[in-house]
């Protein structure tokens, strides 16, 4: 696997638009991701985590805030990109929301959205479009695949929409996936399933990952390096094992340390390996 930069992330700035001017939710943003790598992003609920993977997807209202700085996905500048980020989105970069129940269009069957979804981006027909999609929601985990195509997202459980979401996300290979807490909605069977599909793709393709996650256990088990952002800023980055075994920033301590005593690193390494 080539170790190589697929995703460059240079001063990057987000401003929101009040009446009384503009207003900073997240600056001063830089990091790299490797191809096949995992990098973990933690920090407090309003830390900025959200806000910085929407702004690398571009999907920041620009009425409403202002994007400043590069975001590179293989070379190519993304902020700005306007239109062309159609078809970049779903297929080099894909994004698992945190709030699957606010990813689907209510009208729409899941199999129309999920088609339309693969055929966008493939010269697939519908039947082999319809084949991949069953396959995908096979590998989460979802029983009766073929049924779950022919119901509405009001039919769904918040749990298996999540995992709806994941199969469109990781269907077509993208060459990143920014996973915004992928299991939140999830028991934890169904939480391992994920993670090993995840990690699957990882080893398997080089798909590289960026994963938020309030879980520490799975962020050392899966992250190669871990971003910790406070207040909009990321205040500590590194390998995941010096960071953990060695914080330097006061905040990253505290939230070691606030982390629950149980050994949850050998409990997923010894799930996700079974």
């Amino acid at each position: 696997m080539i170790d190589h930069n697929v995703l460059q992330v240079s001063d990057l700035k987000v401003m929101v638009k009040t009446r009384d001017g503009s207003f900073p939710l997240v600056q001063d943003i830089n990091f790299e991701l490797k191809s096949g790598h995992v990098l973990g992003l933690v920090g407090e609920s309003g830390s900025g985590k959200t806000i910085t993977c929407m702004s690398i997807m571009q999907l920041l209202d620009p009425k409403a805030t202002s994007v400043e700085g590069s975001i590179r996905l293989h070379g190519k500048e993304l902020n700005g990109l306007g239109a062309g980020m159609q078809r970049i989105r779903g297929k080099e970069l894909a994004f698992i929301m945190q709030n699957p129940m606010n990813a689907f269009t209510p009208v729409y069957t899941i199999g129309n959205q999920f088609i339309e979804t693969i055929r966008t981006h493939t010269n697939l027909t519908k039947k082999q479009a319809f084949e991949l999609a069953v396959a995908s929601l096979n590998d989460v985990n979802l029983p009766n695949p073929s049924d779950l195509m022919r119901k509405y997202p009001f039919q769904l459980s918040g749990g298996m929409l999540q995992r709806v979401m994941i199969a469109i996300s990781i269907c077509l290979k993208p060459s990143i996936i920014i996973a915004d807490e992928p299991t939140t909605a999830l028991d934890v069977t169904n939480q391992m399933q994920i993670l090993r599909q995840l990690d699957y793709l990882r080893s398997q393709y080089g798909t590289s990952i960026l994963l938020i996650s309030h879980d520490l256990g799975v962020i050392s088990e899966l992250a190669d390096e871990v971003a910790v952002m406070h207040q909009g800023r990321i205040v500590e980055q590194g390998d995941v094992f010096q960071l953990f075994d060695d914080p330097k920033h006061d905040y990253t301590k505290k939230i070691l340390n606030a982390r629950p005593m149980v050994n949850l690193h050998d409990q997923i390494s010894e799930w996700i390996s079974s």
